[in-house]
Formats: structure tokens, C-alpha cells, sequence
């Protein structure tokens, strides 16, 4: 064998070593993000519906088998699914800011030994899984797992969960060629092309990058409206978290208040029940004590707005043990955590705004202020900020801010309000639902990060192939719209919770005077 061989034999075996290593590290990121997402669904499934039951005992003496439950093993499935769509979609969170990282890491230690393994390869191919993987979730995976949850077998079929299985696999065809219909019709609509409606028929190269273009701009504007939302959110929820200044509250006004109004619930509760005793004994005298007080003289015949009393008194002692501990916090909580958390909310919505505001004059001059892709993943030779390290450090924390307060918002507009999860109260519907929503958005990130300009870096793979990205007044008027919405939400939320702040901390509200946008105290509180 030639020289020339083992050369030709050497390069293949690198090649090969290069796979197996980067399939080893994408295999043990996402089994961590897997694991990670398996544990915070655990703690926010409800325990019953997963749960298997025992047989009943039979007249030998046999003790009772456990029983396999059809509804659980169902929804163990499901749970499953949802763990691998949650996971995709921390992943997509991810995505962008690790490949900022790593281009920044390649270019601090370009030749460094112990870093080889991060290379322009291994991010395109994490960009192209996580693309895989959203596609896999959002249009077979998660409308598999609801119709499975909801199915019960055909009729007349033998019931188990094969037969759940046979009925979601036919649902789902059927899901499937109405989905494909209304994306061939809708490409026909806006592209009325021979071409165009052709290409559809290639379902892997076409049909499915096209219907996740249209889900991810479903996911950006999205983002649009909830991103917004969120960020005004942030302030009122670090508000009602950390312990403000004397300036701004008085803890011990707030603790008298709740001991007072505890006592007097208390009051109530004791003069009701002696109330409800005297009149038991009333009707035990006279010979018309009901047949089901015999047992328990308290069972159901108190008064309904006892239990309403009751839930008052805890919800108080659960506050007023909050406000000790906030009573109790140090000078330097008090003091200077608050103003600086407010001010560090303030520093990066403002910036934020500005550099949209900035790309939204970069894409009147400059036509390469325009998102785009990138098929070569080119990391190591230039900083994709002006700041250097710096600078992509900053747009890493402005991605993730933007998706929290994207999260947040989504969290507490009205329409999404009810799909809020609760601990250990979630149905397993409503965790398909928050799974499918949480990957429509983050797999949104990375295209809405790159549309607003927080980033130079280029969108990788698949995710650069969305025809919307290069139509011009679509990108345009969507910087003009977020950076609108954005500080309209800032201006009335943050200016108008600190004005309101300051009337309260001088007692303004207490004045005979009305004061513009805020109710004036009632006379009750007046002679408090």
C-alpha cells in the first residue's frame, strides 16, 4: 500500500473519530437536559393519574396482585414525550448562547489542546438536531401524546393499550393529511407558483421545513406580544419578592394590620360557633337533633362561610409569617438589594430597546443588517460583537431575559393564564399543552434574536431557510412594533408602580384631594 493510501486511510479514520466524538457529546447534553426536564415535570404531574390500582380480593385466599392500570401506562408514555419535546425546547433555548460562547472560547484559546472538541462541525450539528427535534415534537410526538391521553379504543376492538395505540396512529393520519392540505393550500395562496406547490410534494426537504417556518413566525409574534407583557411583569413580581426600602413600605403597619384582622376573624369564628352550639342544644332540648349528629355533631351543619373564615385566618398567619421574615431581613437586603435589582431590570430593558433601535437605523442603511443563514458554521475567526467578550457576554444575558420575561408574559396574559402549571396539580392535557407552547417558543429564540439585531451571529442550518427572513418590511416593521410595545409597557408599568410607591410612602393617598390615577383611601382606613 502506497503512501498515498494511508493518507487517504488516516484523513477517514479522523473523520470518523470526529463523528463518534460529537455524536458522544450531543448524546450526553441532551441526556442531561433530559434528566433535568424529567425531574420538573415530576414535581408538577398529579401523583393520582399515575398511580397503578389492585385487584380486587376474590373469594380464595390469594392476596391481591397489582394490577397494571391502562390510564397510567398511558400516561407514563405520555409523560415521556413530554419530557423529550421540554428538553428540545431547553435546548433550543441553549442553542444560541452556546454557540456565542464557543466562537468567543475559540477565539481566546484558538490552539488550546483541551477545547478541540469544540469546532464549527459539532454546532452545526447541534443546530441541525435541535431543528430535528422540533419538527419530530411539535407535528407527530405531542399531537400523538394527546390523542393517546384521550383515546379509548375503537368499538368492538379489544380494549387495552394497544388499541389506544391503533386509534391515535389512525387519528393522527388523518391529522396529518388535513395539516398537509391546508399547507398546500396556504403556499398556493401566497406563492401562486407551479414550482412552489410542486416542492411541497417533497415532504422532507419542503413540506416540513415550510410548516415550521409557518409555526416559528406563529412562535416570533408571539414572542412579540408576550416579550412586552413580561418585562413589565418583572418588575412587579421582583417588587412583591424582595424587601424594600423604608422609604417605600412600612412593615409594621403592614403586621399590625394582619394581627388585627386575624383577631377579629378570629372573633367571628368563636361567636359562630358558640352560636351554632346554642342552637344544637336548642334543638336537642326539644327533641329535633337530626339522626346524622349522633356521630358528629360538627360534620355538615355549620355554617358555610365557616370554612371561608377558616381559609381567611390561614391565608393571614401565612402572611404575617412572611412579613417577619421580611421584618427581620438585614440593612443590606433592605437597602440596597431592591434599587439595585430594579435598576439591573431597567439597565437591560433599556438596552434592550436600544439596540433595537439601533438595528432598526442599521436596516435603513445596510442591507446586511438583514437575518439570514449560514450553512458553514465558520466559529474561531472573528467576534460577532463590537464589544469583543464583552459584548457577547451582554448578548447572552439579553437572550436569556428576553425568554424569561417571554415566559413570564406568556404566563400572565389572559387567553394563557388558565395553562398555568401548579405543583403537583397538572392534568396531563394541561402539561401537553405547556410543552407545545414552551417549544413553540423557544425554538422561536434564536430567529427572534436574530430579527431584533441582539446578535450578529447568523442563523444556522435549517433555521435560515425561512422565507419571511428576507422579506424586508416584515423585519422592519416587527423591530418597529417590539421596540413600540416595549417601551410603551415600560413607561406606564415602571413609572406609574413608582409613583404610586412614593404617594403611598408619604401618605398622599390620605389626602381629601384625589390624586390622578390612584383611588383615595376610604374613610375606614382614614381614622385608622
Amino acid at each position: 500500500m502506497e503512501a498515498a493510501d494511508y493518507e487517504v486511510l488516516s484523513v477517514r479514520e479522523q473523520l470518523f473519530h470526529e463523528r463518534v466524538r460529537e455524536c458522544i457529546i450531543s448524546t450526553l447534553l441532551f441526556a442531561t437536559l433530559y434528566i433535568l426536564c424529567h425531574i420538573a415535570l415530576t414535581h408538577f404531574k398529579k401523583p393520582a393519574e399515575f398511580t397503578t390500582v389492585l385487584s380486587p380480593r376474590t373469594l380464595t385466599t390469594e392476596a391481591p396482585q397489582p394490577v397494571d392500570d391502562e390510564d397510567a401506562t398511558v400516561n407514563k408514555i405520555a409523560l415521556e414525550l413530554c419530557t423529550f419535546t421540554l428538553a428540545v425546547a431547553l435546548g433550543a433555548v441553549l442553542l444560541l448562547p452556546f454557540s456565542i460562547i464557543s466562537n468567543e472560547v475559540l477565539l481566546s484559546l484558538p490552539r488550546n489542546y483541551y477545547i478541540q472538541w469544540l469546532n464549527g462541525s459539532l454546532i452545526h450539528g447541534l443546530w441541525n438536531l435541535v431543528f430535528l427535534f422540533s419538527n419530530l415534537s411539535l407535528i407527530f410526538l405531542m399531537p400523538f401524546a394527546y390523542f393517546f391521553t384521550e383515546s379509548e379504543g375503537f368499538a368492538g376492538s379489544r380494549k387495552g393499550v394497544l388499541g389506544r395505540v391503533y386509534e391515535t396512529v389512525v387519528m393522527l393520519m388523518l391529522l396529518t393529511l388535513l395539516v398537509l392540505g391546508m399547507v398546500w393550500v396556504a403556499s398556493a395562496i401566497v406563492d401562486n407558483n407551479k414550482a412552489s406547490r410542486e416542492s411541497l410534494y417533497d415532504f422532507w426537504e419542503y413540506y416540513l421545513p415550510y410548516l415550521y417556518s409557518c409555526i416559528s413566525f406563529l412562535g416570533v409574534l408571539l414572542l412579540l406580544v408576550c416579550t412586552p407583557l413580561g418585562l413589565a411583569r418583572m418588575f412587579s413580581v421582583t417588587g412583591k419578592l424582595l424587601v424594600k426600602p423604608r422609604l417605600l413600605e412600612d412593615l409594621e403597619e403592614q403586621l399590625y394590620c394582619s394581627a388585627f384582622e386575624e383577631a377579629a376573624l378570629t372573633r367571628r369564628i368563636c361567636s359562630e360557633l358558640q352560636f351554632f352550639l346554642a342552637g344544637m342544644m336548642g334543638m336537642a332540648w326539644a327533641g329535633a337533633v337530626p339522626s346524622s349528629l349522633s356521630s358528629d355533631p360538627t360534620s355538615c351543619w355549620l355554617p358555610l362561610d365557616m370554612e371561608l373564615l377558616h381559609r381567611q385566618v390561614l391565608a393571614l398567619q401565612t402572611q404575617r409569617v412572611l412579613l417577619e421574615k421580611r421584618r427581620k431581613a438585614s440593612a443590606w437586603q433592605r437597602n440596597l438589594g431592591y434599587p439595585l435589582a430594579m435598576l439591573c431590570l431597567l439597565v437591560l430593558t433599556g438596552l434592550s430597546v436600544l439596540i433595537v433601535a439601533i438595528h432598526i437605523l442599521e436596516l435603513l442603511i445596510d442591507e446586511a443588517a438583514m437575518p439570514r443563514g449560514m450553512q458553514d458554521a465558520s466559529l474561531g475567526q472573528v467576534s460577532f460583537s463590537k464589544l469583543g467578550s464583552f459584548g457577547a457576554v451582554i448578548q447572552v444575558v439579553l437572550i436569556f431575559y428576553l425568554m424569561v420575561s417571554s415566559v413570564m408574559g406568556f404566563y400572565s396574559s389572559p387567553l394563557f393564564r388558565g395553562l398555568r402549571p401548579r405543583w403537583h396539580d397538572t392534568a396531563m392535557t394541561q402539561i401537553i399543552g405547556n410543552c407545545v407552547c414552551l417549544l413553540v417558543l423557544s425554538s422561536a429564540l434564536p430567529v427572534f434574536s436574530r430579527t431584533l439585531g441582539l446578535t450578529r451571529f447568523d442563523l444556522l442550518g435549517d433555521f435560515g431557510r425561512f422565507n419571511w427572513l428576507g422579506n424586508f418590511y416584515i423585519v422592519f416593521l416587527y423591530n418597529a412594533a417590539f421596540a413600540g410595545l416595549t417601551t410603551l409597557c415600560l413607561v406606564k408599568t415602571f413609572t406609574a408602580a413608582v409613583r404610586a410607591e412614593l404617594i403611598r410612602a408619604f401618605g398622599l393617598d390620605r389626602l381629601p384631594l384625589p390624586v390622578s390615577g390612584f383611588p383615595r383611601a376610604s374613610k375606614k382606613a382614614q381614622h385608622q
